[in-house]
C-alpha cells in the first residue's frame, strides 16, 4: 500500500515485469514439448466485435495481448475518452462482461493444459515439491520441466479454473475497480467540458487512477493472494532432488553486499543480472530470477521510464489552475516538469552509456548510475512536493470547485 501511494509507476513496472516473465514462462513450456500449452493469452476477444470499436479499448485489448506500447495506448486512450466518453464506458462495460462470462464458462476438461495463469502461479511460488511427505522446495518453472522430463514428478493437474478459485479476486472485483476508475475519469472530463473548476487533488488522483488502470490490465490473469501452494510429490526411489536440481538455499543479497538492503527490492524488480535469490520455501516479493530475453527487457525499460513521464505529465494539466498563492503555483509547475522530464533524461543517459564501447563501458555505466541516483533524489523531492500541494491547496478553493455536474441534464430519463 505504501509503495502504491508513493511510487505507483514502480508498481506498474513491477506488474509489467511479472506479466512479461509469465509470458516467457509460457513460451518456455511450449518450446519444451510440454503435453498441452495454451497460447500466452487465455481468452482472446475479437477486435471486430460490435461495441469494441472504441480506439482506446482496441489498444487496451492489443496491449493485453502484448502487441501495443504503453505510450501509444495512453495517448490514443486519452483522445478517445475526450471524443466519446460514453462510448468508451459502454465498450468497457461490455468487455468486462465478456471477461466475466469467459471465466465462468471455462471448461473443466483442460486438466493438463498450461496457461498464462499457471505461469503467474508458478512465479508466485505456487508449486511446492514434497519429499517424504514434507515441504522440500518451491519449484521454479525450469525445475518443473526438468523434474517432469526426468520422471521424478508428475505433470501438475491443476486447472486454471482451480487456481482462480483459490484467488481472492475475480473478474467481477477487478472489473468493478476498472469501471470506477473509468467513471472518475469521465467525471473529470465532464467537469472540464462544463467549465467547472478541477482541484489539484483531483488531478493527482487522476494520475494514480490511470496507472492503477494499467496495473489491473497487466495483472488481469494473475491470481490474487493465494496462500497455499499446490503440492507436487517426489516419486523417484533411486535419486534425490539435489541430484537433478539446485536445492541450495542461496543468500538473497549475496551479490548486493555493497548496497544498502533497502535498494535490493528495486534492483531485483528491474532484473539485475546474476542476483542470487532464495528459493527454498518462498519467493521474494520482488523476484528478479527470470531474466527477460529479446525485446522484453527493452519493453520493460521503456515502460518503467514512460510511467514516470505519464504520471508527471498528468500533473502538468494543472498548469493554469488557480492556486492559493503564487509560490505554490510555481512549486507545482516546477515539480510537475521535474517529474515529467527526469525519466526521459535517465533513459537518454542509459542509451548513451550503452553506445560507448570498451574500454570505457564500465566507466560510463558507473557515471550513468551516479546520474540516475542524482535524478532519483530530484524526482523523489518533486513527488513529495506534489503530494503535499494536493492537500494544502484545498484550504482555499474557487467557488466553482464546489459545484457538481447535473447528470440528470445529460442522461436521458423519465
Amino acid at each position: 500500500m505504501i509503495m502504491a501511494l508513493i511510487a505507483p509507476e514502480l508498481m506498474v513496472t513491477w506488474a509489467m515485469r511479472q506479466r512479461l516473465s509469465a509470458q516467457q514462462v509460457t513460451r518456455q513450456f511450449d518450446e519444451s514439448g510440454y503435453p498441452s500449452v495454451r497460447p500466452a493469452f487465455e481468452e482472446r476477444v475479437s477486435v471486430e466485435t460490435p461495441g469494441t470499436r472504441n480506439p482506446f479499448l482496441l489498444l487496451f485489448l492489443r496491449f493485453h495481448e502484448g502487441t501495443a506500447r504503453l505510450s501509444l495506448l495512453l495517448f490514443t486512450g486519452v483522445l478517445s475518452v475526450l471524443v466519446s466518453p460514453w462510448r468508451f464506458l459502454c465498450a468497457l462495460v461490455g468487455w468486462v462482461a465478456r471477461r466475466i462470462q469467459s471465466e465462468h464458462s471455462e471448461p473443466d476438461s483442460e486438466v493438463s493444459t498450461w496457461t498464462q495463469t499457471h505461469s503467474f502461479f508458478v512465479l508466485m511460488g505456487g508449486f511446492m515439491l514434497y519429499a517424504n511427505g514434507k515441504p522440500y522446495l518451491t519449484l521454479r518453472p525450469d525445475y518443473i520441466l526438468k523434474l517432469i522430463h526426468d520422471k521424478c514428478i508428475d505433470a501438475p493437474t491443476l486447472t486454471a479454473k482451480q487456481i482462480h478459485d483459490r484467488s481472492k479476486g475475480n473478474a467481477i472485483s477487478k472489473g468493478l475497480v476498472m469501471l470506477q476508475v473509468a467513471w472518475f475519469v469521465m467525471q473529470l472530463i465532464t467537469r472540464a467540458v462544463y467549465h467547472l473548476e478541477i482541484t489539484q487533488l483531483e488531478v493527482g488522483t487522476l494520475a494514480f487512477a490511470v496507472l492503477n488502470f494499467l496495473t489491473y490490465a497487466v495483472w488481469w490473469d494473475k491470481p490474487l493472494d493465494v496462500q497455499c501452494p499446490h503440492p507436487m510429490y517426489w516419486k523417484s526411489t533411486v535419486s534425490r532432488p539435489e541430484d537433478h536440481i539446485d536445492v541450495s538455499d542461496r543468500d538473497e543479497f549475496a551479490q548486493l553486499r555493497y548496497l544498502p538492503r533497502v535498494f535490493s527490492p528495486i534492483i531485483e524488480l528491474i532484473g539485475w543480472p546474476d542476483i542470487a535469490t532464495s528459493r527454498k520455501l518462498e519467493v521474494p516479493t520482488f523476484d528478479g530470477s527470470i531474466t527477460l530475453k529479446g525485446s522484453d527487457s527493452m519493453v520493460l525499460l521503456l515502460a518503467g521510464y514512460s510511467m514516470g513521464t505519464i504520471f508527471g505529465g498528468i500533473h502538468c494539466m494543472a498548469w493554469f489552475f488557480v492556486f492559493p498563492t503564487y509560490e505554490e503555483q510555481v512549486l507545482w509547475r516546477l515539480s510537475a516538469v521535474v517529474t515529467t522530464c527526469t525519466p526521459c533524461l535517465c533513459l537518454s543517459a542509459y542509451l548513451n552509456s550503452e553506445m560507448i564501447i570498451n574500454p570505457f563501458t564500465s566507466v560510463m555505466r558507473g557515471l550513468y548510475l551516479m546520474i540516475c541516483f542524482a535524478f532519483a533524489m530530484l524526482y523523489i523531492t518533486a513527488r513529495v512536493v506534489l503530494l503535499v500541494l494536493m492537500f494544502t491547496t484545498l484550504r482555499n478553493l474557487p467557488p466553482n470547485a464546489y459545484k457538481a455536474v447535473l447528470w440528470t441534464s445529460l442522461v436521458p430519463h423519465l
